[in-house]
């Protein structure tokens, strides 16, 4: 699913409840990482996270709902974008705009991938 319509279907709903099961919706729809990609583990998530690329594409995995749903939208926001243009991306701007209630944990998980994804 494409950035702009997991945006759409986010703004859409009020709850903070089911805008977080969406997400998990959205986790769920992650494309399985291919053979041959290379894994990096995303160290300060308190969940295990892997954000892996496979010739220009990207691909992640996390052993958690929320967490893969997270993962989710973040790839779906690079989404063919190269290197380049995804260090020059305000992620964490556009991941805030989406007013969803993360824990603590969640939002240091999310700066830790930010970063790896800024600093590729």
């Amino acid at each position: 699913m494409q950035y702009e319509q997991m945006k759409k279907i986010l703004d859409a709903l009020e709850n903070p409840v089911d805008k977080l099961e969406m997400l998990m919706d959205f986790g769920r729809q992650l494309e399985t990482v291919p053979d041959g990609a290379v894994c990096t583990e995303i160290t300060g998530c308190s969940s295990h996270v892997e954000i892996c690329q496979y010739k220009n594409k990207f691909f992640g995995r996390a052993d958690s709902g929320i967490v893969r749903g997270i993962v989710a939208v973040l790839l779906a926001m690079i989404e063919n974008k190269n290197i380049q243009d995804i260090k020059q991306m305000d992620l964490m701007g556009e991941f805030s705009a989406l007013n969803l209630n993360l824990g603590a944990s969640r939002l240091s998980g999310l700066n830790s991938m930010i970063r790896f994804l800024q600093n590729l």
